[in-house]
């Protein structure tokens, strides 16, 4: 266990930041599955930028690698042209 105060601080800190984290990356992990699962082109063309945006903030955060967003944002633009 840690004697300092700012250990101590620190260990607050850095749980209180894991969990908004996962927070963040749940909810963006859901999104994008109810995106995956639409059907109809032109709702899903409505939703990417809104989609776009997330992921934007999430790498912003520093919660996703900037690659893996551009992964992401690669195949959802591929999916909805496909559609």
């Amino acid at each position: 266990m840690a004697h300092h105060l700012s250990a101590k601080k620190r260990i607050r800190q850095n749980e209180k930041r894991r969990l908004y984290n996962r927070y963040y990356a749940k909810t963006a992990r859901t999104f994008i599955k109810r995106f995956r699962a639409l059907e109809d082109k032109a709702e899903a063309e409505k939703r990417l930028p809104e989609m776009y945006s997330m992921i934007d903030k999430l790498v912003r955060r520093g919660i996703i690698h900037k690659n893996k967003a551009a992964n992401l944002k690669s195949k959802l633009t591929a999916k909805v042209n496909k559609m």
